[in-house]
């Protein structure tokens, strides 16, 4: 469960340039809902999972995860208990190590390595069954560095290892938008399984509305740091592309576009 209570946030503050963007912002997430966040630039999507995640800290407001309060926690303490996949592929993974090591550093995160190997290679199995899973013949290449791989594999990869030791929220930031047509069906279907399988609570920031109206329990349009549109369950299963496509249009007249 996820809760954000009375947020403020501006930046620039005491300069020409100063903007509010989050006023007395509150948001409600259950656990295990999926959330597609769609709206125009601009409009608070990425400032809102950077706030999630600690990435940037708000002015005033409370932030609660399970009921505990993380408003003044560090980025790095909170990534104990979120999976992040961002944008560009080589986020979330190392390019320089194989993808062994990158699994293995996934598979230890937030554990103490002291004096030990990092890498188990007694879980090369695991890890083969694993990749096998992703369809991306990714099983045989565990020696190859991550750098070599295509987009939507790494994306693939990225996705795989945010959710590999148990997180209670995975945090999708445009996670398909760098990749093609093709491999972004794949990936967007592989983080379907997966939160469904891993039964999470996710928020999946997209410019691709029929992404937003084909995935996830509820969906979010934000405008000017609001939420303009709200629907989930069987109000979201009514929705159609045309129909959030309409609002843009709307806001892009209300805006002089």
């Amino acid at each position: 469960m996820l809760d954000l209570k009375g947020i403020h946030k501006y930046y620039n503050p005491g300069t020409v340039n100063e903007m509010c963007l989050f006023q007395d912002f509150n948001l409600h997430i259950d656990d295990g809902e999926f959330v597609a966040v769609v709206g125009s630039n601009g409009s608070g999507k990425t400032s809102l999972l950077n706030i999630i995640c600690g990435s940037i800290l708000v002015d005033s407001g409370q932030i609660l995860m399970n009921g505990k309060d993380i408003t003044n926690q560090k980025e790095y303490k909170r990534m104990g208990s979120i999976g992040r996949v961002f944008q560009n592929p080589a986020l979330g993974t190392c390019p320089s190590m194989t993808i062994l090591e990158n699994l293995s550093l996934a598979e230890n995160k937030g554990r103490p390595y002291n004096l030990t190997r990092g890498v188990d290679r007694k879980k090369r199995s695991a890890y083969r069954e694993l990749l096998s899973a992703l369809n991306l013949h990714l099983e045989d290449k565990l020696d190859i560095r991550v750098g070599s791989l295509s987009g939507g594999q790494r994306q693939a990869l990225a996705l795989l290892m945010a959710t590999m030791t148990p997180v209670d929220f995975l945090i999708l930031d445009e996670h398909t938008a760098a990749l093609d047509p093709k491999t972004a069906e794949i990936n967007m279907k592989l983080t379907d399984q997966i939160v469904r399988e891993k039964k999470l609570t996710s928020i999946m920031v997209t410019h691709n509305l029929r992404y937003a109206i084909e995935y996830g329990s509820r969906i979010l349009m934000m405008h000017q740091g609001k939420v303009i549109l709200d629907k989930r369950g069987e109000e979201k299963k009514k929705l159609q592309v045309e129909d959030v496509l309409s609002m843009f249009n709307e806001i892009s007249i209300e805006c002089g576009n």
